[in-house]
């Protein structure tokens, strides 16, 4: 396919994006806008885009294909602003936000212009932000939901996937209220009470100074999300708020059943309980992408002396193997520790025990 694509937000997904509609279509012309003129220039300079848009209404009259990959309520306003432009006839326009019923309710308004808004939401994402991190295989095998309403037509829905068959992502159609629904429950509530938990133990450090050092390893992974954009997920919250409500009345009725468990120390009830939960937590997808991004994580047994940190990132950087973080478990002298790695993809992770394997003798365990 060729035309123009104009790409509104420049980060991880907006960049990821621009790269997989470059290698899918070669003779499509790339143009960037981005809020943050530094974003916008480090994305010319790494050829994510082949442009730069002086202005989204300059530049939005003349695109094809316009994909809105800004926060939820900065979206809202873009679509407002491009109400207001004599756009092309056969554009079709989209967005990457995380909810969708109020976004898909403002684009509602381009029907009345004979404009296609399908609202979009590829479920992938890194550790990394900023258009540094972009990469065009970000989605590949993730689940890419659209939400497009009954007005629009099948080949409208047609072109904007063929536009976005570089993502290599899984295409499900689903109304907005659904989607909401869905990543309200498999993400949205899932930081709340991520956040919650650390508040907890923000408080209970108050009056146990062991709180913050004992926190480390599991209760650090568990509440990982806690350390998201709390501006992206202000905004998140605030546009999902009706399903966060029910969410959370369906929580307390959750936590209530515990305390009656707790109180009359049924064991039998608790076992089941936890049981139940591991057997339905043992049965998901342990490959698919999903809406929080995957921790690959590698744990590394290692003895404590100076350099061995060095050395099994030397190894996995003569291989080139992408790390993403990494850190050391306490250790103590004369006793082995643990290295924890992450990787991006389950495959790196792979590739790495594979090669700490060939190099060394150190134990690997992967984290479940």
């Amino acid at each position: 396919m060729q035309g123009r694509v104009l790409m509104i937000g420049l980060g991880l997904i907006g960049g990821s994006l621009a790269l997989s509609i470059k290698k899918a279509h070669e003779k499509a012309w790339i143009v960037g806008y981005d809020v943050n003129e530094e974003q916008g220039r480090l994305a010319k300079m790494l050829t994510v885009v082949d442009e730069l848009a002086v202005s989204i209404d300059e530049e939005a009259v003349k695109a094809d294909l316009i994909i809105i990959a800004a926060p939820v309520i900065e979206t809202e306003h873009i679509l407002h602003q491009l109400l207001r432009l004599e756009l092309k006839e056969n554009v079709i326009i989209s967005d990457a936000g995380s909810t969708k019923q109020e976004i898909v309710r403002a684009g509602a308004k381009f029907k009345e212009k004979n404009i296609a808004f399908i609202g979009g939401h590829p479920m992938a994402g890194s550790h990394k932000s900023g258009v540094s991190a972009a990469r065009p295989l970000l989605f590949e095998n993730a689940f890419y939901l659209l939400t497009p309403e009954e007005h629009i037509k099948e080949d409208q829905l047609d072109l904007l996937q063929n536009w976005l068959s570089g993502t290599n992502a899984r295409f499900l159609v689903v109304s907005p209220k659904e989607h909401d629904q869905l990543t309200g429950v498999i993400s949205h509530f899932p930081h709340i009470i991520a956040a919650s938990l650390v508040h907890q133990a923000k408080r209970s450090g108050e009056t146990h100074e062991l709180v913050a050092r004992l926190a480390a390893g599991g209760f650090r992974d568990i509440t990982r999300i806690a350390s998201s954009n709390p501006n992206m997920w202000r905004d998140i919250l605030l546009h999902n708020k009706a399903v966060l409500l029910d969410l959370l009345e369906d929580w307390q009725l959750e936590m209530e059943k515990v305390k009656t468990m707790l109180t009359s120390a049924s064991g039998s009830e608790i076992h089941h309980y936890f049981a139940d939960a591991k057997h339905y937590r043992d049965d998901l997808p342990q490959k698919q992408k999903g809406a929080i991004p995957a921790f690959y994580d590698l744990f590394v047994d290692v003895p404590d002396y100076p350099g061995v940190i060095s050395e099994i990132t030397g190894y996995l950087a003569k291989e080139e193997i992408s790390i993403t973080n990494i850190s050391i478990r306490e250790t103590r002298e004369d006793i082995m520790g643990v290295l924890v790695i992450s990787f991006q993809t389950d495959e790196d992770r792979s590739r790495a025990i594979s090669c700490i394997k060939h190099h060394t003798q150190y134990d690997t365990t992967i984290g479940l």
